[in-house]
């Protein structure tokens, strides 16, 4: 089995910690976490994938073991993420990759196909959404905050980063939740608990709105670009629904989408499966 090597890039001054396995010269796959986790979600295909290709697997800006800076010193916004992983990117030599986005994974890789789509060889979206109609009502919440962003709009928020809500994410929709570790959960919520980790998860939430609005850009790229496009979907998930994943199809006639029997964070339920998509996909 390939070892998994956990380092840390210097990305300008920003510390981007990253898991890192395969041979240096096979085909390179970027893995983009979401919320609330960060590359440990990633633990399970890793492994079921080093054989054919070299992964990476970031913590994004403010995420698991990559820098939190105080809010005063980063601005926690979609842009800012991308911007960093866009630099990531190219310092670990990452100049052509497929990559793999999941929930804020998603808007974070669009953003790196739109601007160099010339690097992207091909996209796999796991519950990574770039359509209206992929919105679930559970957006509510934050949708009023879009709207009206006041002190109690935002404190009503905080109810997504309580560790009962983590739990329920991981689990909802999911036949058999016993078949779901509590380790991946376990720590998303230690992260989650940190100083100052509620206030910039807080500002995500509201600047979520900027994804929305770029969604026509993002469908722009697949109509033009048609970049390989395997959607993996858990046809359960409480944010994301399966409209969504279809909806790729929609600008992109070739995409592939496959639905699997569980809720948001499939790989916890069902990594064998989609690994063998994504080398059937890939190969």
């Amino acid at each position: 089995m390939t070892a998994v090597r956990y380092r840390t890039a210097d990305v300008d001054g920003f510390n981007i910690f990253y898991r890192e396995a395969g041979s240096a010269g096979a085909a390179k796959l970027l893995l983009l976490h979401g919320f609330p986790s960060a590359g440990h979600m990633f633990r399970d295909l890793i492994p079921l994938l080093a054989d054919r290709f070299h992964l990476v697997a970031p913590d994004l800006p403010g995420f698991g073991q990559s820098d939190m800076p105080p809010r005063e010193t980063f601005s926690y916004t979609f842009d800012s993420i991308a911007r960093v992983i866009d630099r990531f990117t190219e310092i670990i030599g990452f100049d052509r990759f497929a990559v793999y986005v999941f929930d804020y994974g998603a808007p974070t890789g669009f953003r790196l196909a739109v601007r160099h789509p010339e690097r992207i060889t091909a996209i796999i979206s796991q519950n990574g959404n770039a359509y209206e109609e992929g919105l679930s009502e559970g957006w509510s919440p934050i949708r009023a905050y879009w709207q009206d962003p006041s002190p109690a709009n935002r404190n009503a928020l905080r109810a997504f980063l309580a560790p009962e809500t983590t739990r329920w994410q991981y689990t909802h929709g999911v036949p058999d939740p016993t078949i779901v570790s509590p380790d991946g959960q376990n720590l998303d919520n230690y992260y989650l608990a940190r100083p100052g980790a509620d206030e910039a998860q807080l500002d995500l939430f509201g600047d979520y709105k900027s994804n929305v609005a770029l969604y026509p850009t993002f469908q722009d790229y697949f109509r033009t670009r048609k970049p390989p496009f395997l959607a993996v979907w858990g046809k359960n998930d409480p944010f994301f629904v399966p409209p969504g994943a279809e909806a790729f199809k929609r600008d992109n006639p070739k995409a592939v989408v496959r639905f699997f029997d569980t809720g948001h964070f499939a790989l916890e339920t069902h990594a064998s499966e989609i690994a063998e998509c994504i080398r059937e996909f890939l190969r």
